[in-house]
Parts: structure tokens; C-alpha cells; sequence
């Protein structure tokens, strides 16, 4: 999508908002015996009642609200039974529809206590999604953003998830820009454009390259195995740099 009017750009913001607001909700409530349809429940009462609907659902008749990935699993684990634990590394990832715009965001959480390591991960998961929005300006190339979090990545010895890709969002889900990669691409020649809507969405591991499948249709382990966190936000592009639509108030 490319932002034309002040009602695109009012209307992305809302729908960011929610999102946000939904993965704020429920990491509040992420504590040892809750379970993820639980959480998900919560995330679908904070959508609801905000005028949203869960676009996963919506688009693809995902079965949950939400996607909520726990420890082994990469993304798009579907909630369930499955009881979050001490030490648990979890990730919230929300996307919604409000008013014909589509907003997407995510984070990773750590269940106390954890390890240094892990605190690790998530603090330069965090860094890492940041590094990424940094080089967000019009007129620079797209190549930009993968190769900068693929330097930090390679910097600071973590590895890349590298099939899950970013992607255009706003009257979609999924939309062009398609497959905006988070880590350096060769073939990556796009360059970002004045009102583009798209996620960037690196997904940071301790030795993990690629997204597999696992049992069911939709949930992703990493190959190797290995912990995984992935931080997401909304953005549109503007000549002085990213309007990030994702942030929690």
C-alpha cells in the first residue's frame, strides 16, 4: 500500500494502535499457569472491543486469534492447552483489520526467571528490529535493511531466521512489497518509496537459519533448533525517515 491520504495514514494509525495495545495486554498477563488460548482469549477481547478483528483469522481461517510461539517454536504457533512455564520464551504477534486497514506487530518475552543468555537475546532482538528501522528513508534502498541487521547480527554471533520474511501490509495482510528480507539479499534491487506501507520483523536466533514445518499447518520451528525471538512493528515510509504505526502507548 502506499499512503495517499490523511484517512489512510489515520486509519493505519488506529489499527496499529490495537495491535499494540493487544500485545501489551496480554504480555501483562503472561505468567507461569496461564495457557496460550487463555492469552489469546485476551488478545481477541482487546481487538473486539476496539472495533478490530483478528486478521489471521480474517484472511487465512487461522485457528486462533492470535499467533503465540513458546520456546521451540519459531512462529505462527496456533493457542492451545499448552500451560506457559517459568522460563519460557515467548512471542505475541498480533495483526488486525479495523475499517478495511490491517496493522501487524509482535514481540518476544521472557517467563522470570531466565538465563543471561536468553536476556540477551531479547535485548538485541529488540536492537536488532531498530538497527532495521533505522535505514527506513525514501529514496534508499530496501537492501538497506537486511544488510544492516545481517552486520549486527553477524557483530554480535547470532544468526538469521532466513525464510521468514517482512512484508507490504495495509488494505491486506500480505501485499507488496512482498518478501522484504531482514538479512542480506543479493537479488534485493527495490528501493522504498515515499508512503509505502510494510513490517520489518527480524527473527534473531542462537544458531537457528531456517523456518521449518512441524506437525500441524501453520506452526514453524527453527532448523537447527535453536532459541529464536522476533520483534515486529508497522511502518510507513517518509522522506524524513519511518512513522512507526505499532507503538504501545
Amino acid at each position: 500500500m502506499i499512503v495517499e491520504t490523511e484517512e489512510d495514514l489515520d486509519g493505519l494509525k488506529e489499527i496499529g494502535r490495537i495491535c499494540a495495545l493487544a500485545v501489551k495486554t496480554m504480555s501483562e498477563a503472561l505468567e507461569p499457569g496461564i495457557t496460550t488460548r487463555e492469552l489469546d482469549a485476551i488478545g481477541r477481547r482487546v481487538l473486539e472491543q476496539n472495533g478490530a478483528q483478528s486478521a489471521p483469522e480474517l484472511c487465512y481461517q487461522f485457528p486462533g486469534a492470535t499467533c503465540i510461539s513458546v520456546n521451540e517454536e519459531v512462529a505462527h504457533g496456533i493457542p492451545g492447552d499448552r500451560v506457559i512455564k517459568a522460563g519460557d520464551l515467548v512471542n505475541l504477534d498480533v495483526s488486525g483489520e479495523k475499517a478495511g486497514y490491517f496493522g501487524d506487530t509482535g514481540s518476544s518475552f521472557l517467563v522470570p526467571p531466565g538465563t543471561a543468555k536468553l536476556e540477551r537475546l531479547l535485548r538485541d532482538g529488540k536492537r536488532a528490529l531498530w538497527v532495521g528501522l533505522n535505514q527506513v528513508k525514501a529514496g534508499r534502498p530496501m537492501a538497506d535493511i537486511g544488510n544492516s541487521i545481517g552486520l549486527f547480527a553477524k557483530k554480535n554471533r547470532y544468526t538469521l531466521i532466513a525464510n521468514l520474511a517482512s512484508h507490504g501490509i495495509g488494505r491486506s495482510l500480505h501485499e507488496e512489497p512482498t518478501e522484504l528480507s531482514t538479512w542480506p539479499d543479493p537479488d534485493e534491487t527495490r528501493i522504498m518509496e515515499e508512503g509505502m506501507v510494510f513490517t520489518i520483523e527480524p527473527f534473531l536466533s542462537l544458531g537457528g537459519q531456517w523456518a521449518e514445518d512441524g506437525d500441524d499447518a501453520w506452526t514453524l520451528f527453527s532448523d537447527p533448533q535453536a532459541p529464536t525471538v522476533q520483534f515486529e512493528h508497522t511502518i510507513v515510509v517518509t522522506r524524513n525517515g519511518p512513522i512507526i504505526l505499532t507503538l504501545a502507548e
